[in-house]
């Protein structure tokens, strides 16, 4: 067999469906023998709410295989699963993913065409999705937000030397064993394992065509969860690979920063002019609060409007996007403090289960 597809779940039975639906409807299922060239592994994570019903509604129409194990995050589940499978190649994917139907047949391409010990794809935002969700995509893939700078594009040395995401990644089996998986770490185990996968020499790819429809988080408070643990991470990522970290991973502190000193500006220059009048010093407090948060919710209230042709997406990702970039940029700042002034190590400084 070809291909292990691993799915990791914690309490998604509903996504998890979706997904399983997309892999019945792959162009690329079956050898000319009649052999599917996949099977599916799903691993329960503790969930409170199981999914194994939903798993076996597919048995007929997929090789599938579920097992159920204690919470111990993402990471370990996808170990687990890894090792009950028989591909020569994993394929790692989030349950909250939904996979256009020439999936496979793009990484089969790409493997064929020139092979490759890791890759990954592209996500994108499906026409179906809630107005949230496709204001959370714009604003993690969105120049403005970093997103699209963090993520490269098509072109140049990018595509040779790529870091692949835990929602779409795929690795030779024997690599994966090699490397002993995804390192149990409280947030951030997936680039911890891409930084592994190229330290250790092997070959990472971007595949364009490889790439699902990623419906990321539902609502606004979840989003900031996952970005703030995705600033927090970045510091236990440095400490575990120095030398990873890039301008780009502090652009969102920056701006937190910057966002700050603007509503205090604002603030006081609200309060200032309420007092004694509104004389000049007091209304270029005004200005140098308001413009540049005016200034940035217009740039991206267009652009978004514009990429999703609707002002409501445009609005909502005004939102989406200042959650993102203080989300993470507050997390860096939070993890900076605790690891590297206080000196704690990773799970004394976050004692808080991510994984639940």
């Amino acid at each position: 067999m070809k291909y292990s597809i691993i799915i990791p779940v914690y309490n998604r039975p509903g996504e998890l469906g979706e997904l399983l639906e997309s892999l019945c409807s792959q162009t690329l299922n079956r050898t000319a023998a009649g052999d599917f060239v996949f099977e599916v592994v799903v691993v329960e994570d503790g969930s409170a709410v199981p999914c194994e019903d939903v798993c076996r509604a597919y048995e007929q129409r997929l090789p599938i295989r579920y097992f159920v194990k204690e919470n111990g995050g993402p990471g370990p589940a996808r170990n687990y699963g890894v090792e009950r499978a028989a591909g020569e190649y994993v394929l790692i994917l989030d349950s909250d993913v939904v996979l256009p139907a020439g999936y496979l047949a793009a990484i089969d391409a790409e493997l064929a065409a020139r092979p490759s010990d890791a890759f990954g794809g592209p996500d994108a935002a499906h026409p179906d999705f809630t107005p949230v969700q496709k204001a959370i995509n714009y604003a993690m893939t969105s120049f403005f937000t970093t997103g699209g700078i963090r993520g490269g594009k098509k072109g140049g040395a990018r595509l040779d030397r790529f870091f692949p995401r835990s929602f779409n990644m795929g690795i030779r089996r024997e690599v994966y064993t090699a490397l002993g998986g995804f390192a149990r770490m409280r947030f951030g185990e997936d680039v911890d394992f891409s930084y592994r996968i190229v330290e250790g020499g092997h070959t990472s790819r971007l595949f364009p065509d490889a790439w699902v429809w990623h419906k990321r988080r539902a609502n606004f408070r979840q989003f900031f969860k996952q970005v703030h643990n995705s600033g927090i991470a970045r510091i236990n990522l440095t400490k575990r690979h120095p030398g990873t970290l890039k301008l780009v991973h502090m652009l969102p502190a920056v701006f937190t920063v910057g966002v700050a000193l603007c509503l205090a500006a604002l603030l006081v220059g609200l309060t200032g002019g309420g007092l004694t009048g509104w004389t000049a010093p007091w209304l270029w407090l005004l200005v140098i609060g308001l413009c540049p948060l005016l200034l940035f919710s217009l740039i991206i209230l267009i652009d978004a409007t514009a990429r999703n042709k609707s002002l409501h997406v445009g609005l909502l990702s005004v939102a989406a996007s200042f959650i993102q970039l203080t989300g993470y940029g507050s997390g860096f700042l939070r993890s900076w403090w605790q690891r590297c002034i206080l000196g704690r190590d990773e799970f004394e400084a976050f004692k808080k289960n991510f994984y639940k």
